[in-house]
């Protein structure tokens, strides 16, 4: 339970202030006095403020911007704390996809040291399990991540093994080895096969996987919509995209035609630069118009209708020469893409947590504990 603090606004009012060492203390106190502002309507956090210059943006963005006590409110009613598993465990997520017929990279094995008594045939929990589960399918080549990791943690390209009797030699994408009994450890694993991307796609940077993010909502109607996709590119030996923490490139996907723009080389808060091509390879981001945009849009669509337990999701999707293949599906997504579009999705989440207000048939699970009020939360759903 949350104790509310009556003095939290001032406390995050002075700290925009004070973060503001570049300016007069005019300015210091205009930029508090706008916070002060924003966080009335939109419940914004001192933070967010900050790192996403709020007084430099304009007022489209700062207007459809979704905070992340906003986005509490609406995803705790659209993706319930009940269905966090499916999105968050990426073995039950890979074989609720699976089972709704939505592409996923082919499951090699999933290692669960818990798993004593649960042997099967993707399943393993000790070394010997593990070795003869991935001899059986004869597999060379894989990807090993961790069940529940996010932006990139725990993840090895094993561009190929070599099997011992009592072991296996992992042979990494980067010219590293490791032995599978040093990645085996108390933590659950996923092997998977490798995703071929695109050759169009891996011209941005061949090392990763270079994901398009869509995100979609789903309508009490059965309706599902696109209000964004943004792609994250990784850098030259990273087998990672991810946004997160900065260290790569992202750019805008426009939803209608599939094109990049606004591309901007992240390296952190505050750190990001336009342009307008990869700074490794050289090739050209903005203007870039991805191929089969528009088969691929439909099957995304499609599969946020198959996936109904999350009803705001953000797909990081892998665009390859048979389709779109999902790398994971994320039921309470950052904030930071609203970065690359230069305009917030606010005004879209909201529209679809009204609808499914509306319809009464919804149940609150307290997802993440809120530090605002209720009434002040129930004023900022109401803002226009």
């Amino acid at each position: 339970m949350v104790i509310y603090n009556p003095f939290r606004k001032y406390q995050q009012a002075v700290k925009v202030a004070l973060r503001c060492s570049d300016k007069d203390w005019k300015s210091k106190w205009h930029n508090a006095c706008d916070f002060m502002s924003l966080y009335a309507q939109k419940g914004l956090l001192a933070e967010e403020y900050l790192e996403y210059d709020f007084d430099q943006r304009p007022a489209s963005f700062r207007k459809s911007f979704l905070g992340l006590n906003e986005q509490r409110i609406y995803l705790d009613l659209l993706n319930p704390q009940k269905y966090y598993i499916l999105a968050r465990n990426k073995y039950f997520a890979h074989k609720m996809l699976e089972n709704v017929g939505i592409r996923k990279a082919e499951l090699y094995g999933y290692y669960q040291p818990e798993g004593v008594f649960c042997e099967n045939e993707h399943t393993a929990y000790d070394l010997p399990t593990m070795l003869r589960l991935l001899r059986r399918q004869d597999v060379h080549s894989c990807v090993i991540k961790a069940t529940e990791g996010s932006h990139g943690d725990e993840v090895f390209v094993v561009e190929h093994i070599d099997f011992s009797e009592s072991d296996a030699q992992l042979h990494l994408f980067n010219g590293m080895e490791k032995k599978l009994s040093e990645v085996l450890s108390d933590t659950p694993l996923l092997f998977e096969s490798l995703v071929q991307q695109t050759e169009q796609l891996a011209s941005l940077n061949p090392s990763s996987v270079n994901t398009v993010r869509f995100m979609t909502l789903l309508y009490p109607t059965g309706e599902a919509r696109l209000i964004a996709t943004f792609i994250k590119i990784g850098r030259a030996g990273s087998c990672v995209d991810n946004a997160g923490t900065g260290g790569n490139v992202d750019a805008c996907v426009d939803t209608e035609t599939g094109m990049l723009k606004y591309a901007i080389r992240y390296d952190g808060e505050h750190q990001y630069h336009d342009i307008d091509v990869h700074p490794d390879t050289q090739t050209p981001i903005n203007g870039m118009v991805i191929e089969h945009w528009a088969e691929i849009k439909k099957q995304v669509l499609r599969y946020q209708q198959a996936f109904p337990y999350i009803k705001a999701a953000g797909w990081d999707i892998a665009i390859t020469d048979e389709g779109p293949v999902v790398i994971e599906v994320n039921d309470f997504w950052d904030r930071l893409g609203q970065l690359f579009l230069r305009q917030g999705w606010r005004n879209e989440i909201r529209d679809c947590y009204l609808a499914w207000k509306n319809t009464g048939k919804h149940y609150y699970f307290g997802r993440k504990n809120n530090m605002l009020r209720s009434g002040h939360l129930e004023k900022i759903t109401r803002y226009e």
